[in-house]
């Protein structure tokens, strides 16, 4: 059985940039605002005052600088707070389809891949627009591609665990060649009057070409030698809007109910633990250690979790080139983050030489592919 290679990644950047002072500038406001508003019911102790917040403390918190967006404008008006664009209605294209289109194309050009060439599409999203039809047939039908499509989602593992059931097919010889493609337009589940997550999120979409390694014709390509996925339940990290929720009255759903929402402290004290034991234990699954690794392509949520689980695994502070981070500039992206780190800093590797894939969080799940140039 032939192995399975990435032949190539795309990158789709949303059009416009939010910067941590722009974004502290409008909280601040806010803040402002609505304290004046409730000044009477703040002395009296019914009210909470809203504490206001600055570039530095959102910096050091996350190492998040600036972010990218599909939609600016009423992200920084105090008096919305959320980003202004109309609805994806019958027969309109979603977001998602139309960044994932982007971040395909430009990863079937890497992988000098026609439309033709494939025969699997898997769409990778944390936030889906619609329940059905399949955002991924839409993208499968608008790229010109046959076989068959899908969506899925396991919220900041979404395009590992997608790309490991590309994987999967390939290797059952269900499919030929996968187009994996991972729109996440994350901005609108930011609640922007919330200091401790208004800073969080930025969008963009993410893609590969996955493929039998005879098959392969691309200059630069990756063969996958192992895939690991695990999964723990938690509820630290979490969104509750849904489908139902126009059934109820707007007295019985919390405020924050479509917002994402986490316990910060839980998650770095649980999730860290579980990631640096599952990369070890991939790597002593494989023979090998954190030392034999070129480069780690890790899940870019907070720079503090990065550097904590590389300096676990390494047993030293990691050199800038072993785990590149992209979030200063993208902010977390959800399940895209290492998948940009991937595109971003893949070059520079000889024939053999290895590198990791890993994203994890909500679920708790991590999932991640051992992967070696070819």
């Amino acid at each position: 059985m032939s192995n399975i290679v990435i032949s190539g990644s795309g990158l789709f950047i949303p059009p416009h940039t939010i910067s941590n002072d722009e974004l502290i500038e409008a909280y601040n406001a806010y803040v402002e605002k609505f304290n004046a508003d409730n000044a009477a019911a703040i002395e009296a102790g019914d009210v909470d005052a809203l504490p206001s917040s600055s570039s530095e403390f959102v910096e050091k918190a996350s190492g998040i600088k600036s972010r990218y967006v599909m939609y600016k404008e009423g992200m920084l008006d105090p008096e919305r707070m959320a980003p202004v664009f109309k609805p994806a209605l019958a027969g309109d294209e979603p977001e998602t389809v139309t960044m994932a289109i982007a971040a395909g194309r430009e990863a079937m050009e890497q992988a000098n891949k026609k439309p033709e060439d494939i025969d699997l599409v898997i769409m990778g999203t944390t936030n889906h627009q619609r329940p059905y039809p399949s955002a991924a047939v839409e993208v499968q039908q608008k790229l010109g591609i046959k076989g068959f499509a899908y969506d899925m989602g396991i919220a900041c593992s979404t395009m590992t665990f997608a790309m490991i059931n590309a994987y999967a097919a390939l290797k059952a010889g269900t499919a030929k060649c996968a187009l994996v493609v991972n729109p996440e337009f994350a901005s609108p589940q930011l609640n922007l009057k919330s200091r401790d997550s208004h800073f969080i999120f930025g969008d963009v979409a993410t893609a590969v070409v996955m493929e039998l390694e005879d098959t392969c014709t691309a200059d630069y390509a990756f063969r996958v030698l192992d895939t690991k996925q695990m999964t723990t339940f938690s509820d630290n990290i979490r969104c509750d809007g849904n489908y139902t929720d126009h059934n109820f009255s707007g007295d019985q759903l919390p405020e924050d109910r479509p917002y994402f929402r986490q316990n910060g402290r839980k998650v770095f004290k649980e999730l860290l633990p579980l990631v640096t034991g599952f990369i070890t234990e991939q790597l002593g699954e494989n023979h090998l250690e954190a030392s034999d690794l070129k480069r780690m392509w890790l899940h870019q949520a907070n720079l503090t979790m990065n550097m904590f689980a590389a300096k676990k695994l390494l047993g030293r502070e990691p050199e800038a080139n072993e785990t590149p981070i992209v979030l200063d500039e993208f902010a977390n992206t959800a399940s895209a983050g290492s998948l940009i780190a991937f595109h971003r800093h893949k070059d520079g590797f000889e024939s053999g030489e290895k590198g990791l894939i890993c994203s994890f969080g909500a679920g708790y799940s991590v999932g991640s592919l051992l992967v070696e140039k070819i």
